[in-house]
């Protein structure tokens, strides 16, 4: 078993990046973050963040994939990510191996909320992306 601790972020996959930081920012009022960067190509995505703990990383679909209507059936959720503790990740692996569950990414480190973490990927029964990450050195 785990103990999620917190939401660390949420990924949508965008078609018009220039538009939905608009909306997030100036309609929402959520701080953008690695907005420059993102532009710069320094970067392969750029977030805004709901609170310290938490962020929408906005992560742009390839040029020649066209935008379906809104409710199309099309997946826009990319993945989202829970934080545990560092010390619970190899548990956290055996455990999931031992429901039959396979991580196809990872342990591995990747930016998040609170910056650099280690996370790994599984997907749940209905194909959803799912990333559980933990701050700190402890594998």
């Amino acid at each position: 078993m785990m103990n999620v601790i917190a939401m660390d972020h949420i990924v949508l996959n965008v078609h018009d990046m220039d538009t939905m930081l608009d909306f997030y920012i100036n309609v929402l009022g959520l701080q953008g973050e690695r907005i420059e960067a993102f532009g710069e190509g320094r970067v392969p995505f750029p977030s805004v963040r709901i609170s310290a703990d938490t962020l929408i990383d906005l992560f742009p679909m390839p040029a020649q994939s066209v935008a379906p209507a809104p409710g199309a059936g099309v997946k826009r959720l990319n993945h989202f990510c829970m934080v545990i503790e560092p010390a619970e990740m190899p548990a956290v692996v055996a455990h999931l191996e031992a429901h039959g569950v396979t991580v196809d990414e990872g342990p591995a480190t990747r930016w998040g909320a609170h910056g650099n973490a280690t996370s790994i990927y599984f997907n749940d029964p209905e194909g959803n992306r799912i990333e559980i990450r933990h701050y700190g050195d402890a594998d």
